[in-house]
């Protein structure tokens, strides 16, 4: 197979002539490599290719693997001749046109569970930084200033989370926040509430009934058209004064704009973001440089060790079972 040198690292050889082939991009971890060509599946590895050269070689390939960064649009997968399954290694799908890919009978699937702890352990990081201050507080030291009054914090216990979405990651945070002698409140308009309420949280229905009683606001739901702007200039005031926010699911789902300025003008304490509306072009984004209030950080949720291996074994799995003619573990589309 023909292919930019440049863009290619690594590249399996298998003795067999008529083999299928997969494409494993954004540094999904090897071990994905080593169970296809476990299997007899051939696996070209590539950075993070542009639009135009997927275009270009997606037609050789029967499967792909990818974490967030390579973008499957509609003009890609017009050019997916031979494609016959897309592995998300992670859980969003944001990157995936998910309901053409069904129109071609190309199953999408995700590894729902790999992140799970990673995520929820990244949020509760969030949560603490916010609530002692800590990177702002590393940044004076680091410049050589001892200024210990100035990062006067305030502590979790007695405190009320609000956690929207209430999946696995949601449920997870609340398990850990509970330790920490936290109140948590949950909107989730799936889930059931003796579900919520079994465990001693207070389920809402109603996201802006939730956020007058919240001390800390988390949000764990997933990035469509009715979770954009779920947090918006009207609802962010609904939130008590002295809030803190965490974002550490999706960019959009919180309406950057408004949360500049509700931190600006101090109705919120401050935020801890972990994605963001346009990444990776993070000076493009309004909440850059915007606040000190404002703790900024790279997409790291899923960033752990333990947490990469965990989806590409599964991802990797999945589509070994789909080219060999099996149904998917974890599909987040139909095929008819």
């Amino acid at each position: 197979m023909r292919i930019a040198p440049f863009l290619v690292y690594k590249y399996f050889v298998v003795k067999e002539e008529f083999m299928m082939k997969v494409l494993v991009t954004d540094n999904v971890n090897a071990i994905a490599e080593e169970i296809l060509k476990k299997e007899g599946i051939e696996a070209v590895v590539m950075k993070t290719p542009q639009s135009e050269m997927l275009c270009e070689i997606i037609r050789d390939f029967d499967g792909i693997i990818v974490r967030n960064s390579t973008k499957l649009t509609k003009e890609v997968l017009d050019c997916a001749k031979n494609l016959k399954i897309i592995a998300r290694a992670g859980v969003g799908v944001d990157n995936i046109d998910v309901d053409y890919a069904a129109e071609k009978g190309i199953w999408v699937v995700n590894s729902p569970n790999g992140n799970t702890e990673a995520t929820a352990e990244h949020t509760i990081a969030m949560l603490l930084s916010l609530a002692r201050k800590i990177p702002q507080a590393y940044e004076t030291i680091k410049d050589g200033r001892f200024e210990r009054s100035k990062f006067l914090g305030t502590e979790l216990l007695g405190k009320t989370l609000g956690i929207a979405g209430f999946g696995k990651i949601g449920k997870r945070v609340a398990e850990i926040a509970k330790v920490f002698g936290m109140e948590i409140l949950v909107y989730d308009p799936f889930a059931e509430k003796d579900f919520v309420e079994g465990f001693g949280y207070k389920k809402y229905d109603d996201l802006d009934l939730m956020l007058p009683f919240c001390d800390f606001l988390t949000v764990h739901v997933p990035k469509n058209k009715e979770t954009v702007d779920l947090i918006n200039s009207e609802n962010i005031y609904k939130l008590k004064k002295g809030a803190r926010i965490i974002n550490c699911a999706r960019g959009g789902i919180i309406n950057e704009c408004a949360l500049v300025e509700a931190v600006k003008n101090s109705h919120i304490a401050g935020a801890a973001l972990d994605v963001f509306v346009d990444e990776p072009e993070i000076t493009k984004c309004p909440l850059y440089n915007a606040s000190e209030n404002l703790i900024l950080v790279p997409h790291l949720g899923a960033s752990t060790y333990e947490a990469q291996i965990k989806v590409a074994k599964d991802t990797a799995e999945q589509v070994c079972v789909v080219l060999k003619g099996g149904l998917p573990k974890t599909p987040v589309n139909k095929i008819n």
